[in-house]
């Protein structure tokens, strides 16, 4: 009978299920959607009891594919950054406020202040107290929401209220824990007076753990419930930006994980913890044993092809977006797009820029440009916006050799061509990483159960399917736009402040 682990990954659209042999390759994946609910500009929430019937039912469908299969460990993955609100009983108090909800800025600007403004909390974090961490979000609750607050008894992140509901037990990893904004990476603790000031309590936290370490096994009732075999062992697993980096392959310094989905992410594993002094990407727990994990992460990458795609299809008069011609329109435009540029910051910004009211915008418009220099813009500027994360890579001494490519965009020969030119590296893919977080999930599981002795053994074999290198005469363009592209943030600083008193004076006065 062949061994298996399971990877479970609560995305921000679906709930993504995958098992994976001793190979390291993925035998079955099932995808399960639920809703996302934005009452207000800004907000993105979720109900985690949407996120449960989701993994049962992805759980229980794999397992019935399996057949005869073992399955040996479970592993977790989730949207980092998210509040869930649990009572004295451990019900669930409201939907959860996801990592993309910008409704807290305020409230990380009076934490910063509290502590002693940005250096003081980095000196205490590392990281800056960003409106998607977690942090943010409990204030706002108390805040805004006081009633629900006083009845909060504890919050869990959401990879770790499926680890309550599978074995009963609270507990999160080091690398999601990283994400909170009350966690220091160096000591790998919480840091207690950063917990005051986000208006929550030690007493509230869970307990944390090593990605590959053991959190209990699934309940009986559970197990006999999802079709597993009881005593199924669950594992730390991580939050899903970081273990999304080592679903690529990304266990040691060298590489650099650039997921093209719906945020762009750029991310490393070091050897070492930097010292975040500008704190404009962030520094984690890595998910192997002595590694840190830095990642800085765009608001939107595909997502902004997305939204332009979806402008055309509204216009077009079709269903939904056709982003196959769409992308065959924009490979057919020059480089560079004759001189258009486009800056992707249709939700705010968390890095290059932490800008959580900045927009977006087309520069360099003229009657010469047509629907396919709109659509390479989109791409270009999406991707220079990530090679300007790449520079601040550079500051903290994290080296990038080569780049290895993931998320739904990657899967576009047009994307990788472009990505390997702006930033002038060779771009690879590699098998099982666009499973994305579910199979890094599922790795850690393994290593954990001992299936393989650390992720090194794992990546030992996993298949190369796609190698980019950069065209030097692209390459050299790219290169001559993005000292442009790259300062346009600041030049417009004025114009996005003048914008943003604009709206919100509309807003009073509705």
């Amino acid at each position: 009978m062949s061994a298996v682990t399971l990877g479970v990954d609560i995305g921000t659209s679906a709930c993504k299920t995958v098992a994976v042999d001793a190979r390291g390759a993925v035998v079955a994946s099932k995808v399960f959607d639920y809703p996302l609910y934005s009452d207000r500009p800004g907000w993105s929430e979720q109900d985690p009891l949407d996120w449960w019937r989701a993994t049962s039912n992805g759980i229980a469908a794999i397992v019935e594919e399996l057949g005869e299969a073992e399955v040996v460990g479970i592993g977790l993955s989730g949207q980092m950054h998210g509040l869930v609100a649990l009572d004295g009983e451990d019900q669930v108090l409201r939907r959860a406020i996801l990592w993309n909800d910008q409704r807290c800025a305020a409230e990380c600007d009076d934490i910063t202040a509290e502590l002693g403004g940005l250096d003081a909390l980095v000196s205490l974090t590392n990281n800056r107290m960003l409106p998607g961490f977690t942090g943010g979000k409990i204030r706002w609750l108390r805040d805004h929401e006081p009633e629900l607050y006083a009845r909060m008894a504890r919050f869990s992140l959401p990879k770790d209220y499926l680890r309550y509901r599978l074995t009963g037990l609270f507990a999160t990893d080091e690398s999601d824990a990283s994400g909170t904004g009350f966690f220091d990476p160096r000591t790998r603790s919480w840091v207690p007076e950063v917990v005051e000031a986000c208006g929550a309590e030690l007493s509230m936290l869970p307990r944390i753990v090593g990605s590959t370490e053991q959190t209990g096994t699934v309940n009986d009732d559970i197990a006999d419930a999802l079709g597993l075999p009881r005593g199924v062992p669950v594992f730390g697993g991580g939050g899903d930006a970081v273990i999304q980096t080592t679903s690529m392959g990304i266990v040691a310094p060298g590489d650099v994980g650039i997921t093209l989905g719906t945020a762009g992410i750029v991310a490393a594993s070091t050897d070492f913890c930097p010292e975040n002094t500008n704190a404009l990407v962030q520094v984690s727990v890595g998910n192997a044993p002595g590694s840190w994990h830095i990642m800085g992460v765009s608001l939107a990458a595909a997502g902004a092809f997305q939204w332009f795609g979806e402008i055309v299809a509204q216009y077009a008069g079709i269903d939904r977006p056709d982003f196959v011609g769409l992308t065959e329109l924009a490979a057919s435009a020059p480089v560079g797009s004759e001189g258009l540029l486009f800056l992707p910051y249709l939700n705010g910004e968390r890095s290059p820029h932490v800008a959580p009211h900045a927009t977006a915008a087309f520069l360099g418009l003229t009657r010469a440009h047509a629907a396919e220099h709109l659509a390479r813009a989109v791409i270009e500027g999406a991707l220079l916006n990530l090679r300007r994360i790449l520079a601040e890579f550079d500051e903290l001494g994290v080296p990038c050799a080569r780049i290895v490519a993931s998320g739904g965009a990657s899967q576009s020969p047009l994307w990788l061509e472009i990505l390997a030119d702006i930033c002038d590296r060779e771009v690879v893919t590699l098998a099982g990483s666009a499973e994305g977080g579910a199979f890094g999930a599922a790795l850690a599981a393994g290593v954990g159960a001992g299936v393989w002795p650390g992720y090194t053994e794992v990546f030992a074999e996993v298949e190369e399917l796609v190698r980019v290198r950069p065209d030097p005469e692209r390459a050299a363009r790219y290169d001559r736009i993005y000292r442009v592209h790259s300062r346009l943030f600041e030049q417009l600083a004025d114009v996005q402040a003048n914008l943003t008193a604009l709206t919100l004076r509309e807003e009073l006065a509705a």
